[in-house]
């Protein structure tokens, strides 16, 4: 078995040690080397040819978005962040996906040593899930970029719709929402979604997704009105679900276990949607890795909701897409670019 080659790219001498150590313990991993700033990284990137790139946020001579902004420019590969669980963390990690980093991997201000201890098993799968995954070049990452920007909203004459879209995503999601959200219109029917991140990033994602489009986006809150031309994301401690009050959909917060080793959990918000919502919804599921999700789509569509999946080489990662379509929980299964002109034809 060829192993994966790894670069550990951070200022921190003793994170670098406990990273190589993390990862000595593994059969498939190897770490080729260490660099403690961009520069030194570029040099070695040549020398060693990894597979696979860790890379600090905040780093000297050069930020980390920059060395990430020439990299994809100039030599695309597999890229996982390490990210503190900040405000600041949040917006540069959000950043440095849309430039086309993998995945990312928070790490709390606090005892970094043993929080990453903690995250061991976390991180040694997202290396492993990067090293297969689809790197876009920057060029490709630019044209998303390009779309974020303040919008002034249009005013808000919404068609009579209670169709709801359920979206569910992790790894490569906040790229993927964003891309279909800014081709939805403004009296597109109402979205709830989960997607995978810790709650430090939910604000900040929010954001972005509200910036992308017509559409208004915002964290959701228990007891929340579900109305027509809004975007409801799942904060990231709690589980989103979908409930009736009388004729109308609200937002339901719930602060159980873990559902798939996920808080939120897509199982639990698609779950939700099978049973208040049923053939008025509209489910997507988007890239990311491992299942989440998966079997509760199919009971969507055994409800009546019509479902898609993103296909596989749209995705970043096949997985909770490829599970579904597996479990034979999809009617169709689309690139990214086509899923909002599909969502806007079934309700049209």
């Amino acid at each position: 078995m060829e192993k994966v080659k790894l670069l550990i790219v951070d200022d921190s001498a003793l994170i670098r040690q406990m990273l190589t150590r993390i990862f000595s313990e593994t059969e498939d991993i190897e770490v080729v080397g260490t660099a403690s700033d961009p520069l030194i990284a570029r040099d070695k990137i040549k020398a060693l040819n990894p597979d696979v790139l860790t890379l600090d946020v905040e780093m000297p001579r050069m930020d980390g978005l920059t060395f990430l902004r020439n990299l994809m420019r100039l030599r695309p590969m597999p890229v996982v962040m390490i990210s503190t669980l900040t405000a600041k963390g949040a917006e540069v990690t959000l950043e440095a996906l849309a430039l086309g980093a993998v995945d990312f991997v928070a790490k709390p201000k606090a005892d970094v040593p043993k929080a990453l201890e903690e995250y061991a098993d976390e991180i040694i799968n997202k290396v492993r899930m990067a090293a297969k995954a689809k790197v876009k070049a920057l060029e490709v990452a630019v044209l998303g970029l390009s779309a974020v920007q303040v919008q002034s909203k249009p005013s808000r004459h919404f068609k009579t719709t209670d169709k709801i879209v359920a979206v569910g995503s992790s790894t490569g999601g906040t790229e993927a929402i964003k891309q279909v959200a800014k081709m939805l219109p403004a009296d597109a029917p109402a979205m709830v979604v989960t997607q995978h991140l810790p709650v430090a990033f939910s604000l900040s994602f929010a954001k972005h997704i509200d910036e992308a489009g017509p559409m208004y986006a915002c964290i959701a809150t228990d007891g929340q009105l579900i109305l027509p031309g809004n975007i409801y994301i799942a904060p990231g401690d709690k589980h989103l679900r979908v409930a009736r009050d009388g004729a109308r959909y609200i937002c339901r917060l719930d602060d159980g276990p873990p559902v798939n080793r996920h808080k939120p959990s897509v199982e639990v918000l698609f779950e939700s949607v099978a049973e208040n919502v049923g053939k008025n919804a509209i489910g997507v599921m988007l890239t990311g890795m491992g299942a989440d999700g998966a079997k509760a789509m199919l009971q969507m569509r055994d409800a009546g909701a019509y479902n898609i999946v993103q296909d596989e080489s749209s995705s970043v990662v096949w997985g909770m897409p490829g599970e579904a379509f597996k479990q034979g929980a999809a009617h169709q299964v689309l690139p990214l670019d086509n899923i909002a002109a599909r969502i806007m034809s079934l309700i049209n």
